[in-house]
């Protein structure tokens, strides 16, 4: 059962790191205009985005696609 998250890239990456490689690959400003939430836009820190970003499944879920393809980008 050890290949069961072969494929996904996000296995084993916490919303932390997710978080902490957006902000260093757009900036808070740049990462507030692709995701319009307030805890990217107004006194943004991580640990308080983090705390929305558990509660709100829909921001997640854009916050893991907006990674994704950072990750796509990477990789060309």
């Amino acid at each position: 059962m050890s290949g069961t998250q072969a494929n996904n890239p996000l296995h084993g990456v916490t919303l932390e790191r997710m978080l902490t490689e957006l902000v260093a690959h757009y900036g808070w400003d740049e990462l507030g205009q692709e995701i319009p939430i307030r805890c990217f836009q107004h006194e943004p820190s991580v640990a308080s985005s983090l705390k929305f970003l558990r509660r709100t499944p829909w921001a997640r879920e854009r916050v893991e696609s907006l990674y994704l393809y950072v990750l796509r980008l990477r990789r060309r």
